[in-house]
């Protein structure tokens, strides 16, 4: 483990809590009035689906490793490229055409689909952790699921106030931080 290990993976967290935190601004436009307790739970929802999302493509890409670790850089390179462009693409769509939100009650079942929604790009970020050991791997898990946490807990806050200013430039933000984790890593594997 060394300082380049935690950047990425610091960086690599807070793009895939974006889309998590812009869904958590729209929740916190819409129910100004949920209590911590509920507000606290929301944002463990979104941080444990985060967290097991890459679980599951780390073993889903272990188990393929010997074919394709000669390409992972490849792989990661075209996975976070392809969800950083549809992250900035439905960013810059919303930002062309804001719709007006009505007031909405957050209800278990709705959570939960918004959270496994969120958290499919962390699927395939899971199969790029196929050349990492389990401790890397778990390292990386455990910091997706922290910051996802903390970025629901401001995003709810931020919705509060700011939902309808930052919610697409976040979004946009965020898939533009994964299109530079692609490349690093890419670049990084080739030099």
């Amino acid at each position: 483990m060394n300082f380049e290990f935690f950047f990425r993976t610091i960086l690599l967290s807070v793009g895939l809590a974006m889309d998590a935190c812009v869904i958590c601004m729209g929740n916190g436009l819409n129910n100004a009035n949920l209590s911590k307790q509920k507000l606290i739970l929301m944002a463990f929802v979104f941080a444990f689906f985060q967290a097991v999302m890459p679980i599951i493509g780390f073993f889903i890409g272990y188990a393929i490793l010997g074919i394709i670790k000669d390409y992972i850089p490849y792989i990661a390179l075209f996975l976070l490229t392809i969800i950083g462009y549809k992250m900035i693409i439905e960013g810059i769509k919303k930002e062309e055409n804001p719709t007006i939100q009505t007031q909405s009650i957050i209800t278990f079942p709705k959570l939960i689909l918004q959270a496994i929604a969120t958290s499919i790009d962390a699927l395939s970020i899971g199969i790029t952790f196929a050349n990492y050991s389990a401790l890397l791997m778990i390292i990386s898990v455990i910091f997706i699921m922290l910051v996802t946490l903390f970025m629901c807990i401001v995003g709810f806050l931020l919705g509060k106030k700011f939902g309808k200013i930052l919610g697409s430039k976040s979004e946009i933000l965020g898939g533009v931080v994964l299109i530079i984790i692609g490349l690093e890593i890419f670049v990084m594997a080739v030099i």
